[in-house]
């Protein structure tokens, strides 16, 4: 399978949206995520996040889906990611995986992960993934 290698950046834009049980816990969130891409990856992206925030300041955690949908590498589709981020005490952990069999058209059977990186009011990400030959 070919290796791709995809690189940018993304505007982000989040929308608080309520918990659907909410109950008294304040330290829950729920967002709804549009992204733009631009670069190796030329696309949108539309999902939803679900936030916790730790006792500590600095500790707090996410976890999203998200659908990508354009050009990557001018293979055209789209596919799902899966987020899961983790700060403990200030020091991130972040992990940004394309979910399996998630792909569609051109980006059928794409495998791999994304990297984001957050600095300066700057948003830039990597792709490293595989794409199976066109038929």
């Amino acid at each position: 399978m070919p290796q791709l290698s995809a690189a940018g950046s993304f505007d982000v834009n989040m929308t608080p949206l309520t918990l659907d049980a909410p109950g008294d816990d304040s330290a829950r969130g729920r967002m709804q995520l549009t992204k733009r891409f631009r670069g190796g990856l030329d696309a949108t992206g539309a999902g939803e996040m679900l936030t916790g925030m730790g006792a500590v300041s600095g500790s707090a955690a996410y976890v999203a889906i998200e659908r990508i949908s354009g050009t990557l590498e001018g293979r055209s589709g789209s596919f799902l990611v899966v987020h899961r981020g983790v700060m403990t005490r200030g020091a991130p952990e972040l992990a940004v995986s394309i979910v399996p069999d998630s792909g569609t058209g051109e980006l059928t059977g794409i495998a791999g992960a994304m990297t984001l990186i957050v600095g300066g009011g700057q948003h830039d990400y990597r792709i490293d993934c595989t794409v199976p030959d066109a038929a």
